[in-house]
């Protein structure tokens, strides 16, 4: 049987440098909405409930928060996903997804200069910084 998304189903995406604001944007709009969070540093926790950055682990973690945001469309939840995406292409499987499910897609970007709370050390933000794309405009 083919999804029929809610009238009102959407996908954000809320996109931002470490330190930005994300998590707490979509920790915030969630609660709000009720809404699925979904980040792939969630997948970076380990046993105990701490954040442990593995940069081997990026890849499955990315695919994990992109399976996990195709299962909540499925179910005809909203989601949020808060990620850096610095690049479009890193947007372009939940582009993809808020297509193939026809939900209202939303992109937000976070230009705040917080502490991030993962300790991305400075020099890694700014190459960050300097490969970030412009988001085209049929997204703004």
């Amino acid at each position: 049987m083919a999804h029929r998304p809610k009238p009102s189903q959407s996908l954000t995406l809320i996109r931002g440098l470490p330190g930005s604001g994300k998590s707490t944007l979509a920790t915030a709009l969630a609660a709000q909405t009720g809404a699925t969070h979904l980040e792939a540093d969630q997948f970076m926790v380990d046993r105990a409930g701490a954040y442990r950055f593995d940069p081997r682990r990026l890849r499955d973690v990315h695919q994990t928060c992109e399976n996990a945001c195709n299962d909540a469309l499925g179910a005809g939840n909203n989601v949020i996903v808060a990620n850096t995406f610095t690049e479009i292409w890193e947007m372009q499987a939940y582009l993809d997804m808020a297509e193939r499910f026809g939900v209202t897609l939303q992109i937000i970007e976070c230009h705040a200069p917080f502490d991030n709370t993962h300790g991305v050390p400075n020099d890694k933000i700014k190459i960050m910084r300097d490969r970030w794309e412009t988001l085209p405009e049929k997204y703004r």
